[in-house]
């Protein structure tokens, strides 16, 4: 049985704006539910005013608000829990192992995906950072902050007020960074040593943060899991096309721009799914990403590495299946002959088949051949090129990774996106689909070591897993994570090349389309 301890004075931490309770669990600290800054809509955020007194910090806080209803992918591949939802969302959570400010513990902060339009610090049962704290014994926190157009709709158009409007979702993330700069101390973190690490939205996030100056020197750190993709439709966004066509069918006027800061939530969000149709018919843009100006550089891959990105150690990786892997697959194929496989391979790369075969065994040795057929190459061409040109240009060392492990799901299947996330975090115990004995141990070992060291050091090596060198120009190396991990070196380039040559093209944005029929 765990040993819970509360008391009215007892554990307290002394923040900037006054002091906070949470409590203590086997010798580890949880505090939930931390408001770090105050929004109103469309506005940039602000710190939170002082109190007097001792706040409760036992409860997770509001997530940011939906535009559409939360989708899980099925609770066996991802188990989800969902939050109240509030615009007064920007909350964040906190465990440690100490409250001594001597203690210096590497500080890492978890920027949750979804895009930059659903998800929260909570969504996933695999963000619990508990166990990550333990195993590693670092400080972790997790926060919560606006999210789509609450987030992310640039009003710049219609007055200086609105100015950054396109990018308040991220100064929530920033303002958030400044207090854990300002009070991470008092939880036992080492507000000298921040290590930013996110996934899918959560790792666009970083990659964003990195360009954003106001942010520059809040973190030392930064880990990208499945968060470079090229989404394409920036040069059809219009989001002032987007606001006047909310307001003609809320019967308002072009100088009632202000009225959309007050409307009923519902109505805002109403009047926006109202519109979306003849939107996107008239070509606009409808996906939610901050918005490239004064304050935010705009992204790397395009304008280049910020001064500053290019001296933050980084990690970098994706899964070997990504989106594919929620596909049906290949139903049957678990009877299948290896002769039935090579025909199914066929009706899709025709003459090329045995090629396709020869070098995807070469590059996923052990793996059912059938899995090329789900091979992502959507977010790991762009993540291969954001890896190559930060490479090449940083004077910190960038660091490679593929997660390429297969799950007992229905016969056998390739990582997901999202499939990576409680072998980080510690958390295979609480994710049933981890259940594989003897293998889910071992590379839950090799990634959460590897990625608390590298929170630690900058350096991921752990002896838990081969030796990792930095990937650079003339050493391509990358740690693919697996039943038998491995550094391998510009291993999946001549399969790639070949599947670029025989496959017609795919985008993201295609993936995502919309149906409004």
């Amino acid at each position: 049985m765990k040993k819970f301890i509360q008391r009215e004075d007892y554990p307290i931490v002394k923040t900037k704006a006054g002091k906070l309770r949470g409590f203590e669990l086997d010798g580890m600290f949880h505090f939930y539910g931390i408001q770090y800054a105050t929004a109103k809509r469309f506005l940039p955020p602000k710190p939170v005013a002082k109190w007097e007194g001792v706040k409760e910090a036992t409860s997770y806080g509001y997530i940011a608000p939906l535009i559409d209803p939360a989708s899980p992918m099925g609770d066996v591949a991802i188990p989800h829990r969902f939050w109240p939802e509030s615009e007064d969302c920007l909350y964040l959570n906190v465990w440690t192992k100490s409250l001594e400010k001597t203690a210096k513990k590497p500080v890492m902060v978890w920027l949750h995906g979804g895009g930059f339009s659903a998800g929260s610090s909570l969504e996933m049962v695999a963000y619990d950072g508990a166990n990550l704290c333990d195993f590693g014994d670092v400080v972790v926190v997790t926060l919560n902050h606006r999210l789509n157009m609450l987030g992310y709709l640039d009003l710049s158009s219609f007055g200086a007020k609105y100015k950054n409007s396109g990018n308040a979702g991220m100064e929530d993330i920033v303002v958030a960074l400044k207090w854990v700069r300002d009070n991470i101390a008092g939880f036992g973190g080492d507000p000298d040593n921040v290590t930013i690490f996110g996934q899918s939205g959560g790792g666009m996030k970083v990659t964003c943060l990195g360009q954003i100056p106001e942010a520059y020197g809040l973190f030392h750190r930064m880990i990208v899991m499945s968060g470079v993709g090229d989404f394409g439709g920036r040069d059809k966004r219009d989001d002032r096309k987007i606001a006047l066509a909310m307001l003609e069918h809320l019967g308002l006027k072009e100088k009632d721009i202000g009225k959309l800061e007050t409307l009923p939530l519902h109505d805002l969000f109403e009047a926006f799914h109202a519109v979306q149709k003849q939107l996107r018919k008239a070509g606009v843009t409808l996906t939610w990403e901050p918005i490239k100006n004064d304050w935010y550089l705009g992204d790397p891959l395009e304008v280049g590495f910020s001064d500053y990105a290019k001296t933050i150690p980084t990690m970098v990786g994706t899964v070997v299946a990504e989106f594919a892997a929620f596909g049906p697959g290949v139903p049957g194929r678990a009877g299948m002959t290896s002769e039935q496989k090579h025909g199914v391979l066929e009706q899709r790369y025709d003459k090329h088949t045995d090629k396709v075969v020869e070098l995807f065994r070469k590059a996923y040795p052990g793996h059912d051949d059938l899995e090329v057929l789900m091979l992502d190459n959507i977010f790991r061409k762009p993540t291969l090129r954001y890896i190559e040109e930060k490479s090449a240009a940083a004077t910190a060392p960038v660091y490679s990774y593929m997660f390429a492990l297969d799950f007992p799901i229905d016969g056998g299947k390739p990582a997901w996106h999202c499939a990576d996330i409680p072998y980080v975090f510690h958390n295979t115990e609480l994710v049933p689909n981890c259940g594989m004995p003897g293998i889910s141990e071992r590379v839950e070992e090799q990634m959460s070591s590897a990625y608390v060291n590298f929170a630690r050091s900058g350096d991921p090596n752990t002896p838990a897993l081969p030796e990792w060198s930095a990937f650079t120009p003339k050493n391509k190396a990358t740690m693919v994570f697996d039943k038998r991990s491995e550094l391998r070196v510009d291993y999946e380039r001549e399969l790639f090349d070949l599947l670029d040559k025989i496959l017609p093209p795919f985008s993201l944005a295609d993936m995502f389309a919309h149906n409004d029929d």
